[in-house]
């Protein structure tokens, strides 16, 4: 039995393990998947000298807690919380030595959605059509892990870990702004709809999830009632289901869909709006 593993003590409400997913492959039906907030996953990556894409674990809101069965460099990034290594306060968003044993705790994210952990050598997961990501909506990739899941580490490689500076992490936005450009059924919606979408008013709705960003506040009404061939979907689709309320695809979005997309956010809008806590304000702008 290898020691190069971490167990898993709590599993908490969501973690997953992801890379940055499988783009490209679209056309055969495999959806993307990957980190939500892919810039906090490369750099916990980069604070214990992993290679960007290396596989890592992504929380939701209640954190999650792991024994390594050997002394390993650990760093938890993304939305701050509370790190404790045995009981003993660690520095979050900094490169940590969690002795074979202890307990890595990650606490409730105290701002925000979705946190990170990296471990030096990555989560060694058998990898499926090339990436280690867990998609929620096919099922590919491994289970979501399980308290007492045991999960193998890769052996550390690469430059030392980076230990100065100052993780480049903006927090959750208090407003959350979404870049947008009309979407290839925008017509669908006569004249009013990219105006109601534009018009400010919507909330993040507490049924949002990895696949998309649920919204609440104003409805976009269609003025063609008949139905929509399913038609391929992209990252950043702003879908708009029967009740009117939009919907923006996320990494693990279907890759085909029935419902007219509206408009298409900017994708570097997309990690703000995976840590965009239900009720934060959501604001769509033109894009420029």
């Amino acid at each position: 039995m290898t020691d190069r593993v971490v167990v898993v003590v709590r599993a908490g409400p969501l973690t997953t393990v992801q890379d940055l997913g499988r783009p490209g492959r679209a056309h055969l039906g495999v959806p993307r998947s990957g980190a939500l907030d892919s810039p906090a996953a490369r750099w916990v990556n980069r604070l214990v000298g992993n290679a960007e894409g290396a596989a890592v674990l992504e929380t939701t809101v209640g954190g999650c807690a792991v024994r390594p069965r050997r002394t390993v460099t650990a760093a938890v990034g993304g939305a701050p919380c509370a790190v404790r290594v045995d009981g003993r306060p660690v520095a979050w968003g900094a490169p940590v030595r969690v002795p074979a044993g202890a307990v890595l705790d990650i606490g409730r994210a105290v701002r925000g959605v979705r946190t990170y952990a990296a471990f030096a050598g990555g989560i060694a997961v058998e990898p499926v059509l090339g990436s280690r990501s867990t998609d929620l909506l096919s099922g590919l990739g491994p289970p979501v892990p399980a308290d007492g899941t045991e999960l193998p580490l890769g052996v550390p490689a690469g430059p030392p870990a980076l230990t100065c500076g100052v993780m480049p992490w903006a927090g959750p936005p208090a407003e959350l702004v979404l870049r947008v450009r009309p979407g290839p059924r925008d017509d669908w919606f006569g004249p009013d709809g990219l105006r109601v979408l534009l018009s400010g008013g919507h909330r993040v709705a507490a049924a949002s999830n990895r696949i998309g960003m649920r919204t609440e506040g104003p409805v976009l009404r269609r003025t063609r009632p008949e139905e929509l061939p399913s038609e391929g979907m992209v990252l950043g689709a702003v879908q708009v289901p029967p009740d009117g309320r939009p919907v923006v695809f996320l990494a693990d979005h279907p890759t085909t869909g029935g419902y007219p997309v509206v408009a298409v956010v900017d994708v570097r809008d997309l990690p703000a709006a995976a840590q965009a806590v239900p009720g934060t304000p959501v604001r769509f702008v033109t894009a420029r």
